[in-house]
């Protein structure tokens, strides 16, 4: 079956950019001048998926006004003559059919996911969480689709790491089928180095079957009563198969302040109306270190 669906939770409070994220979304902080959760939905898009599920929650407001038609702007654009910018805001929200949800109570991320159920019914469906950009010639959810229409079942995305931080991630246990897939055998949530089973780090992007939902509503809660999206594929996996798929790209973690300095770099680079002066200042920069 198509996967048409994804689901993007976001109602997390972003604590890692406070004071920044006390009145505005971390989904909507800007790489440049685009924000984080719009290069992800592209990317959603550019592998098929006709349908965006955004889970929010209280002060994401900012995220459905993004995504939603701007008389007012646009009027004044116009009036302005700024006909290129008008063009480039009229896509946003016709990328896809958004659709929101909110999750009233923070629970963790499996409950955010849960909110979305009815949303999704019986159909297989994506999940993108808002911390995970990737600069890759293949999109990066599109590379788990592929993967999906040959397993069809579930599929989580994995990145090699520094063992040394595997405290920050899910880790995997699995065995390797080909040069960019596993089988996973076990999912262990930050692990300390000396423990973890593998290098291969889970992040944000995943293929799920509708038997997640079952699954998470059945796992117990942990991590002071937060339901786990980690702990519902722990239940999946007593009866499917879970697969994995180390992404081919370059990642970024942009809940990360280092992480969204370098995304916000890397792609101000590769843009001809920015790339020329921040080079020439970078290179001016580390000349006088």
């Amino acid at each position: 079956m198509k996967i048409r669906k994804a689901i993007f939770p976001a109602a997390g409070f972003g604590t890692r950019f406070l004071p920044a994220t006390k009145a505005q979304p971390k989904e909507m902080l800007p790489i440049i001048d685009k924000p984080v959760i719009q290069y992800l939905v592209e990317e959603a898009v550019s592998s098929g998926i006709e349908e965006i599920i955004i889970v929010t929650g209280r002060g994401k407001r900012a995220i459905e006004d993004h995504f939603d038609y701007s008389f007012e702007l646009e009027h004044t654009l116009n009036a302005r003559g700024k006909l290129e910018i008008i063009k480039e805001i009229q896509e946003i929200p016709n990328l896809a059919k958004f659709v929101y949800v909110r999750q009233p109570y923070p629970l963790g991320d499996g409950h955010a996911i849960l909110c979305a159920k009815e949303l999704i019914g019986d159909e297989p469906f994506a999940v993108l969480f808002g911390d995970d950009v990737v600069d890759s010639e293949i999109p990066a959810l599109k590379q788990l689709i592929n993967e999906f229409e040959n397993k069809k079942s579930t599929i989580v995305a994995l990145n090699k790491i520094d063992i040394a931080h595997s405290d920050q991630y899910g880790m995997i246990k699995g065995e390797k089928l080909s040069k960019f897939c596993y089988q996973i055998e076990d999912l262990i949530e930050k692990p300390k180095s000396e423990d973890a089973p593998s290098d291969m780090a889970i992040i944000g992007k995943y293929i799920c079957t509708p038997e997640i939902f079952t699954a998470l509503e059945k796992s117990s809660p942990s991590h002071g009563g937060e339901i786990r999206l980690i702990d519902g594929f722990r239940e999946l996996k007593k009866k499917q198969k879970i697969y994995g798929v180390e992404i081919q790209g370059k990642r970024y973690d942009t809940g990360d302040k280092v992480e969204f300095i370098k995304a916000t770099i890397d792609f101000a680079l590769k843009r001809k109306d920015l790339g020329p002066a921040i080079r020439k200042y970078i290179i001016d920069v580390t000349r006088n270190l």
